[in-house]
């Protein structure tokens, strides 16, 4: 499934795992990721066993087993999760007028609007861990690919021009992670400076200036 068209099923319903809607199967796998999502955030990924998992989802490690063959199964699936919401909300912009398009985006990653600090952290994680991991890597891939590719279509619709809309895709792209970032770490860093500093240099980028 390409991106857009994986986005798009994610804005229109929760991103299915395996079996059928309320299965059981379904229930137990979302059961499952979400206790591996709390005993992340609470140890890191890699001082969590599935040992931990299993007991937070309240079922044996053995029983886990039977839905992940691993931590490392588990947590594709719920970075491919998260990463299907952020690509689902994002699309669901397009149809925004432009400078919409822009106070949406910043938003959804720094006024808590969408993508909780829980997810933020866990996503992080996952970064790191993809360094090696080729299934993770793929997907970040994706993602980082999907979120240009609409940054790119976005300029290309200001007054920047589509001559330079790639270019300011990634210098954009870098920022809103590295903004989201340095505000996950730094406390001093609030999440409202962060959005008026994203804010603030989208307008820049698209040829606007500065309208906070």
């Amino acid at each position: 499934m390409n991106a857009p068209k994986a986005a798009a099923a994610a804005s229109a319903e929760p991103h299915a795992l395996n079996g059928g809607e309320g299965s059981r199967g379904e229930r137990r796998r979302a059961r499952i990721l979400s206790a591996f999502h709390d005993c992340i955030i609470d140890k890191g990924y890699a001082k969590t066993t599935l040992r931990d998992v299993a007991r937070s989802a309240g079922i044996s490690a053995s029983h886990l087993l039977y839905y992940f063959p691993g931590k490392d199964s588990i947590l594709e699936h719920y970075f491919e999760d998260v990463a299907l919401k952020i690509m689902g909300r994002i699309e669901s912009f397009r149809n925004e007028r432009p400078m919409q398009q822009i106070e949406l985006l910043s938003d959804l990653f720094f006024a808590g609007k969408g993508i909780t600090r829980s997810e933020i952290g866990f996503m992080l994680e996952c970064f790191g861990v993809a360094v090696h991991d080729k299934t993770l890597h793929k997907n970040k891939r994706r993602l980082d690919r999907f979120c240009k590719a609409y940054l790119a279509e976005l300029f290309g619709q200001l007054p920047c021009g589509s001559t330079n809309a790639q270019a300011h895709a990634e210098i954009a792209y870098a920022i809103l992670i590295g903004l989201r970032t340095a505000a996950y770490f730094d406390k001093k860093l609030k999440l409202l400076r962060a959005r008026q500093l994203f804010h603030q240099e989208m307008l820049n980028l698209a040829g606007i200036g500065a309208r906070d």
